[in-house]
């Protein structure tokens, strides 16, 4: 069970990890003694409106190590483990950035369980963040004053065994097991260049092709927005639009 707190939100505008905790399940119970869990010092500032979430300032990290310093015990630690996370995205995009940029191999090969998808699939249209999972399983939260990445991976394990049939056996079809490949996609080198890479492919697509009909239905439907709206925007001149 596997948690992160960074800089920011995207590894692609420069955000760093700040802390990274993990705590290990085995035979669907929670191992005493054997947690992972660092501080990081990400080489760049903390903004204020970040440390009012985790509560991790500058300060706090200076003399902690770069990330490249403790990824060896890192990997040593998850080595063989199916990684569960929450918004596994979010964190492992972090994580093969910072291996990347630290020069070490891939993770693309282990195998992942993202506890979102999980509770989106049992809950859809309900709340689904970590404070939500607690109070719908009954896992004390109460120590999560703030965001904390060893606390958020204690508390994720207490969900997702409640989540999966709690400390007994349970055969679940519906828990995802995926790579983290398919989770990640950062590129090989920068290349001075600002393009995201999550809509980069996407830009480069020539149109789909539309026929007559489907013309005429689109015509169709911005005069109806426009009729119904009073003024369509996109009719506006361009200093007013």
């Amino acid at each position: 069970m596997l948690d992160t707190e960074t800089t920011g939100l995207s590894p692609l505008n420069g955000d760093r990890m700040v802390e990274i905790g993990a705590v290990e399940v085995c035979h669907r119970s929670i191992q005493e003694g054997r947690s992972f869990h660092r501080y990081i010092n990400p080489g760049r500032p903390i903004p204020e409106e970040v440390v009012r979430i985790h509560g991790i300032s500058d300060d706090d990290v200076k003399n902690e190590p770069p990330f490249d310093e403790i990824a060896p015990s890192f990997l040593e630690f998850v080595d063989g483990a199916t990684l569960v996370i929450h918004n596994a995205g979010f964190d492992l995009g972090f994580i093969a950035n910072e291996l990347r940029l630290g020069g070490f191999d891939d993770i693309g090969h282990m195998s992942v369980i993202d506890t979102l998808d999980l509770a989106r699939h049992r809950h859809p249209h309900q709340r689904n963040n970590l404070d939500a999972l607690c109070d719908r399983y009954g896992v004390d939260r109460s120590r999560r004053t703030r965001h904390g990445a060893l606390l958020d991976a204690e508390l994720l394990a207490e969900v997702y065994l409640a989540m999966t049939g709690g400390r007994q056996f349970s055969l679940d079809t519906d828990v995802h097991i995926q790579t983290v490949s398919n989770f990640v996609r950062l590129p090989e080198t920068q290349s001075g260049r600002d393009e995201k890479v999550e809509t980069a492919a996407m830009m480069r697509r020539p149109p789909p092709p539309m026929d007559e009909q489907e013309m005429e239905a689109h015509q169709l439907l911005l005069e109806r927005i426009h009729q119904e709206s009073g003024q369509a925007i996109w009719l506006l001149p361009p200093q007013q639009a």
